[in-house]
């Protein structure tokens, strides 16, 4: 296969990819009895430890408003606690809670034993170009991990006419 094939082979099995974990991801929620949402707030917490609901709101682009109906429902189902943050205790973060925690972490178990075997595999330069290719397609502008969407742009004002030549200018 020529270099464009292997290209977008490597794009069709990303797009399946994803489309599996996502669904996944909706089956866990569902069996836990949580939202997508909610599991999606959990694997942000999960990956980048406490967060105020202002970061979650900047980093979901979801209102502040929608994000305190997340984490009231995840609290009182046990899987996150407010709690003061040691920085500044005016201020509040949303933290997991372990034991919760690794009950969803018990959902993920087989696909998880399914990529260690995959990975087993691989070579340590085959695992490098994995590694490679996934921490920039998460972290570079463009990649699957995008910032949030920018607030809608107002509606533009109607352009002024442009003065004709000899007439006053203000």
């Amino acid at each position: 296969m020529d270099e464009a094939g292997l290209r977008s082979e490597v794009g069709e099995a990303v797009l399946r990819f994803i489309a599996g974990v996502v669904l996944h991801n909706q089956e866990v929620a569902q069996r836990l009895g949580l939202g997508g949402s909610d599991g999606q707030f959990l694997g942000l917490l999960r990956v980048q430890g406490p967060l105020s609901p202002g970061a979650l709101a900047a980093q979901t682009g979801l209102s502040t408003g929608t994000v305190t109906g997340v984490i009231d429902r995840l609290e009182r189902a046990g899987f996150v606690r407010r709690e003061r943050d040691p920085g500044d205790r005016r201020k509040v973060v949303v933290s997991p809670v372990p034991e919760a925690m690794a009950r969803m972490a018990e959902q993920y178990q087989q696909h998880g034993a399914h990529m260690d075997r995959v990975l087993r595999r691989r070579g340590p330069e085959e695992l490098r170009v994995i590694a490679d290719f996934l921490t920039e397609m998460a972290t570079t502008p463009g990649g699957f991990v995008s910032p949030p969407p920018s607030s809608p742009t107002p509606p533009s004002s109607p352009t002024p006419p442009t003065p004709s030549p000899g007439s006053p200018s203000r």
